[in-house]
């Protein structure tokens, strides 16, 4: 697993890459996303995706104290 160059913000230990899941229809598996603007609700899908930015959420834990930190790079065009 790679790890971030920068220490842990909390207790210095070193952070090594991850990602959240998240349980979709027929609780398939797939990585967190972030979207731009706000949760709009959608009655056949639960919220409105259409329209909007997706990114893929990379997360990075602290193997000492388990601290996550969040980041959503910007896509490579």
């Amino acid at each position: 697993m790679s790890q971030l160059s920068t220490p842990c913000p909390k207790c210095r230990g070193v952070m090594s890459a991850g990602f959240l899941l998240d349980r979709g229809h027929g609780n398939s598996l797939a990585p967190t996303s972030w979207q731009d603007g706000s949760p709009e609700k959608s009655f056949w899908t639960g919220l409105k995706t259409k329209g909007h930015q997706q990114i893929p959420v990379m997360v990075y834990r602290c193997e000492s104290c388990g601290f996550l930190e969040s980041y959503a790079p910007n896509p490579v065009s």
